[in-house]
């Protein structure tokens, strides 16, 4: 009687865990399908501008060092509350009688109040010394790129948590259109403006972001409406605790990203040709950002399970397949665009090909984010995020070093090992302190055997870079095939 017991129980506990997966499959595909669509789309723009802002006018390293400023920002203005949303409008109502039904609206709103005040803040610091900071910035001349990125991440700051708990509320169909719809309406007017009216200045860039960013603000007044508002400063002060630290890591970790081009221009010792350089490296990493594309759509599906799952028995053994399997599917995507980067580099007009050896290196480091991003459930489940806070500045000042000492000499390859650097300490640290203070099972022996494998089946890639086109295709191909047929063999054939 007692194994029959047993038995049943592991029966439930498979099942659970087989259903939390397919939920987060299932997630993940949706969330997936409009970001890939909508970066597939995307790189539509990629050939448009780099055909019509030639390398040497500059404006497309303009371009990549202004949207690097934004983003950082972004990170500062939405203030961790993403995340903290979804630890705090999950756990039990402290006041069930008074609030039934409504926490997740009080966490919401107590959380979107404190962006919003930051916005506001932010907003009247950029209109009242815009002269100052764009001199600073090296935009003395041009004050209104500045003034119409500072609306756009301002607007995009006030819509991060309504984006947030569209995925709270398991709403990824309403999530994706809202994301696409952006895409759409942004193309549309990119190639009206610079195919059809042949308006190629770099300032049309800014402009058309301005109209597409408000067009979504628009679309998310009636979702307003539906909540509940109700501030609590208690909570207010109990999510800042919380968040403070993830802010730090956020800071830390987008600084990985876009620290080389804030940098580049500042160190870079030719002044003049530091944009077309920029321009270059900027135009070759979109073609790398799909391994961004894909860890972003994994962790639009599965940050809210993470937290949702964080009481079950099965949950370490849970996150532990999840992770390998993210890394089965980033290294698949890896390879994939290995071993078609003959094809893919015709995205880029001719003049900024001759930077495409950053590839394979910024896809490595997008993969160790990919990986740092899953090992940091440890320390967020425990309400340790000060630990994240450390581990991403002690990357930050890794990536920071090799890009101050190393872009004077090496131009942009230095920013592209920057991030492998970067992203490979904060990894590492992750890792080992982890598994000393929340100990999860990671499958490492079989993780290894994809990574080798990846690591073996792109030198032969490499080796037979000088070959014809049609025979790399088809190695490449079988290459591919083979890495599908052994993940199917050993992955889902078993279960």
């Amino acid at each position: 009687m007692m194994k029959n017991t047993q038995s049943a129980k592991v029966t439930t506990n498979s099942s659970r865990g087989g259903k939390g997966l397919g939920v987060l499959f299932k997630d993940t595909a949706i969330y997936g399908m409009s970001s890939i669509i909508g970066r597939f789309l995307n790189y539509l723009l990629v050939p448009l501008y780099t055909h019509y802002m030639p390398t040497e006018s500059g404006d497309y390293g303009i371009s990549t060092n202004v949207y690097a400023y934004t983003a950082l920002i972004l990170v500062l203005l939405t203030f961790g509350m993403e995340t903290t949303l979804f630890r705090f409008a999950n756990e039990p109502i402290p006041d069930p009688s008074a609030r039934e039904g409504r926490w997740p609206d009080t966490v919401f709103s107590t959380g979107f109040a404190w962006i919003a005040g930051l916005t506001t803040l932010f907003l009247l610091c950029i209109f009242g010394f815009i002269t100052p900071i764009a001199g600073t910035l090296g935009y003395a001349e041009h004050h209104n790129y500045l003034l119409m990125m500072a609306v756009v991440v301002a607007m995009d700051a006030l819509q991060a948590l309504p984006f947030s708990y569209l995925r709270f509320q398991k709403r990824p169909i309403r999530f994706a259109s809202l994301k696409l719809l952006f895409i759409f309406f942004n193309i549309a007017l990119n190639v009206l403006f610079f195919v059809i009216l042949h308006k190629t200045s770099v300032f049309y860039v800014f402009v058309l972001n301005l109209a597409c960013t408000s067009l979504i603000s628009l679309c998310f007044i009636p979702e307003l409406f539906k909540i509940q508002w109700h501030f609590d400063w208690g909570l207010l002060k109990r999510m800042l605790s919380y968040s403070w630290p993830i802010l730090i890591l956020g800071v830390a970790g987008n600084l990985n990203q876009v620290a080389d081009k804030i940098m580049f221009p500042l160190v870079y010792p030719d002044k003049a040709e530091a944009n077309v350089q920029l321009g270059i490296y900027g135009g070759c990493v979109k073609i790398a950002m799909i391994m961004a594309m894909i860890t972003q759509a994994f962790r639009y599906a599965y940050e809210p399970i993470v937290f949702a799952k964080a009481k079950d028995k099965d949950s370490t053994e849970y996150y532990a397949v999840a992770m390998k399997y993210f890394l089965i599917f980033t290294l698949l995507a890896f390879l994939c665009v290995m071993g078609y980067i003959d094809v893919l580099q015709l995205i880029l007009g001719k003049g900024y090909r001759e930077g495409m050896g950053v590839v394979p290196i910024v896809m490595v480091a997008e993969i160790m984010m990919g990986v740092y991003f899953n090992l940091s459930f440890w320390y967020k489940l425990i309400d340790k995020t000060i630990y994240g806070a450390w581990f991403s500045l002690a990357g930050c000042a890794v990536l920071l070093a090799v890009n101050y000492f190393f872009i004077p000499q090496y131009s942009y390859m230095a920013c592209a090992w920057g991030g492998v650097a970067g992203y490979g300490t904060a990894m590492v640290l992750s890792y080992i302190v982890g598994q000393v203070k929340n100990p999860i099972p990671y499958p490492m022996k079989s993780i290894m055997v994809y990574v080798l494998m990846t690591a073996l089946f792109y030198a032969v890639m490499h080796f037979t870079s000088g070959w014809h086109l049609a025979l790399r295709l088809l190695i490449n191909t079988l290459l591919i095939l083979l890495f599908c047929a052994y993940v199917y063999w050993h992955e889902i054939r078993k279960r």
